[in-house]
């Protein structure tokens, strides 16, 4: 064969119409790709998560369904000033672009006040560590009740009425009252000592 007869199929017409039939066909297969993968995962169809704080659980499912999203509530915690119900997060956050069809997590504030054990403060404390352990621990306190005791020690804890016990839970938030000694119990315990020094005084002039 010579050479002139080996680059002979350059003038073949159907040649080069396969090599532009194969060229049509991969460039159609790599488009069909493309445009299947941007359906799949539904390019350009992003929607930004609305702010839902302090919504109803309702209204934020509604807002959520107006832009094709679904909302589920999977946390809560509690804030005293906010309402009971209320969507307090949402995970993503607002603003966030996603997919439709995403869910939204919802972290609403509780229904219900959480309960918290009282520190043990009686007996064991004096008035400044009492009110330091009780307000760390997320409790309030009203004026304190003076008792006849040792000064600045504390002798109880009540929440309204009630003396409360070691370990006993109230609500978290609660204002409680400190039972504090008035310091009666050592002019007391002064006057008996000065009685007595004034007896051996007198006993001893006979």
């Amino acid at each position: 064969m010579t050479l002139r007869e080996f680059f002979s199929f350059r003038k073949n017409r159907f040649f080069w119409g396969n090599i532009i039939a194969m060229i049509v066909v991969v460039l159609l297969l790599v488009f069909g790709v493309l445009k299947g993968m941007d359906s799949y995962t539904r390019h350009g169809e992003a929607v930004v998560v609305p702010s839902l704080r302090n919504m109803s659980v309702a209204e934020a499912k509604q807002a959520l369904a107006g832009r094709k999203l679904m909302g589920v509530v999977v946390d809560s915690s509690y804030v005293k000033t906010k309402p009971a119900g209320c969507v307090l997060e949402c995970t993503p956050a607002a603003g966030q672009k996603v997919k439709e069809g995403r869910t939204i997590y919802l972290t609403i504030n509780t229904q219900n006040v959480p309960m918290h054990a009282v520190p043990n403060v009686a007996d064991n404390s004096s008035v400044r560590q009492a009110e330091a352990r009780l307000l760390a621990a997320g409790f309030k306190l009203n004026e304190i009740d003076y008792i006849a005791g040792e000064k600045d020690w504390v002798y109880g804890v009540r929440y309204g009425d009630e003396l409360l016990t070691e370990g006993q839970k109230v609500p978290i938030g609660a204002m409680l009252t400190l039972m504090v000694g008035d310091g009666s119990a050592e002019e007391q315990v002064a006057d008996s000592l000065a009685t007595d020094s004034d007896s051996v005084t007198e006993e001893s002039w006979f």
